[in-house]
C-alpha cells in the first residue's frame, strides 16, 4: 500500500498527533512525547475538532450570498502550521481543556484558501506564560474596588520608599458600584520595586472590546422571536442583559497586571518568538479580511472573532440583520466569565 493510500485511511486525530510528533521530533529522529505533552496534543484535537463544527454549523446558516464557499472542515485547516504552533503552545503548558488557559479560533487565510487557526491566550494563560518567561516574577495582588469599599494609594515618592495601599471591603454582600480596581505587585525581597497601579472605572472601559458581548459585559441586545406566518426569526426589538460586568472589569486588570512583567531576554526561546509572531500574524490577518470583507460595501459581513489586543475578550461580529439569527449572538471561542 502506497503512503498516499495509508494516510487516507488514517482519521484526523492520527494525522493531527502525526503532525505533532513531527513537530517535537525536530527531523533529528523519533523522540518520544511526555504522558503530558501527549495529553495536551490530544485536547488541542479535541478542542479544535468543537470548535471547527460549531464555525462550520455558523457557516451554513448564513445565506448563500454572504456565506464562505471554503468549508470549516480539518481538509481545509493549514496542518503544518497548525502543528507548529501546537507544539509551542504545550511546551510552554497551555491546556485548552482547563478554564481560561487558552482558545482556539479558526480564521480564512485568504492568500492560501484554508484556514489558519489563531491561538487567543486567556487570562491564566498570560499569568503561566509571564511566570514562565518573566524576569524577576513578584506576587500579584488584583482587586476590583466598589463605591462602598475603602481604598487608599500611597505612591512611591522621596518620603514614601514603597509604593503600598489600604483596602477593606466595608460589606461583602452590599459592595455598591463598580468604580475602579488595582494590581500591585510585590517583591518579598526587594519592597522598593513593588509597583501599584489604579484603574479608574473609564480606564477599565477603555480596555473594552470594541465589539464587546452583552452576554458577558451586559447591555443591550436585540430580542428576536420567531415570526409563523414568515417562516423565520424576526428581531422585536430590544431586552437587558445583566452579563459578567464585575468578571470582565477583575480579568482586564488581571491580564494588564501579568502583561506588565518584564520579560527576560535570556529566557527567550523559540516558542516564545513563535508566540509573538503568531500575535502579529492574527492581528495582520483580521485587518486585511476586515478589508477584504467590507470592501464598497455599506453592511459589514466578517467570518472571524474579533480579539482586543489588551483584554484578549474574543466576540463575533455583528453580521446584517437581514442574515443574523439569534444562535449567532451567543459568543464563541471565549474564555469566557469562568474562574
Amino acid at each position: 500500500m502506497s503512503t498516499d493510500i495509508a494516510n487516507k485511511d488514517l482519521t484526523m486525530s492520527e494525522r493531527f498527533m502525526n503532525k505533532v510528533i513531527a513537530e517535537f521530533t525536530g527531523g533529528v529522529g523519533e523522540v518520544a512525547l511526555t504522558d503530558f505533552q501527549k495529553r495536551l496534543a490530544q485536547n488541542y484535537f479535541i478542542a479544535l475538532d468543537a470548535n471547527l463544527k460549531a464555525a462550520e454549523e455558523k457557516r451554513l446558516k448564513k445565506s448563500e450570498k454572504y456565506r464562505d464557499q471554503v468549508p470549516v472542515t480539518w481538509a481545509n485547516v493549514n496542518m503544518e502550521q497548525l502543528a507548529r504552533n501546537v507544539v509551542s503552545y504545550a511546551r510552554i503548558g497551555l491546556d485548552p481543556a482547563q478554564k481560561n488557559h487558552i482558545n482556539l479560533i479558526p480564521y480564512k487565510n485568504n492568500g492560501t484558501g484554508k484556514y489558519d487557526i489563531g491561538f487567543i491566550e486567556g487570562y491564566r494563560g498570560i499569568e503561566l506564560k509571564a511566570t514562565k518567561y518573566g524576569l524577576d516574577v513578584p506576587d500579584v495582588v488584583v482587586e476590583v474596588v466598589f463605591s462602598k469599599d475603602k481604598f487608599k494609594s500611597y505612591r512611591k515618592d522621596r518620603n514614601n520608599p514603597v509604593a503600598t495601599y489600604e483596602f477593606e471591603v466595608v460589606n461583602e454582600f452590599d459592595r455598591g458600584e463598580v468604580v475602579g480596581g488595582f494590581y500591585y505587585h510585590m517583591y518579598k525581597n526587594s519592597p522598593e520595586k513593588n509597583k501599584l497601579v489604579v484603574f479608574s472605572l473609564k480606564d477599565i472601559l477603555k480596555r473594552k472590546p470594541d465589539y464587546a458581548s452583552v452576554e458577558f459585559w451586559g447591555g443591550e441586545k436585540d430580542k428576536w422571536e420567531y415570526d409563523e406566518k414568515a417562516g423565520k426569526n424576526k428581531k422585536v426589538g430590544k431586552e437587558q442583559v445583566e452579563g459578567w460586568f464585575e468578571q470582565m472589569c477583575y480579568k482586564t486588570i488581571y491580564r494588564a497586571a501579568f502583561n506588565d512583567i518584564t520579560i527576560d531576554s535570556q529566557k527567550i526561546d523559540d516558542d516564545y518568538m513563535r508566540l509573538r509572531e503568531m500575535e502579529m500574524t492574527m492581528a495582520e490577518a483580521r485587518v486585511a479580511e476586515e478589508i477584504d470583507e467590507n470592501a464598497n460595501k455599506e453592511t459589514i459581513d466578517v467570518n472571524y472573532s474579533v480579539v482586543d489586543q489588551e483584554t484578549g475578550e474574543v466576540t463575533p461580529v455583528t453580521e446584517p440583520e437581514a442574515e443574523l439569527e439569534p444562535e449567532t449572538l451567543a459568543p464563541t471561542g471565549t474564555d469566557g466569565p469562568g474562574f
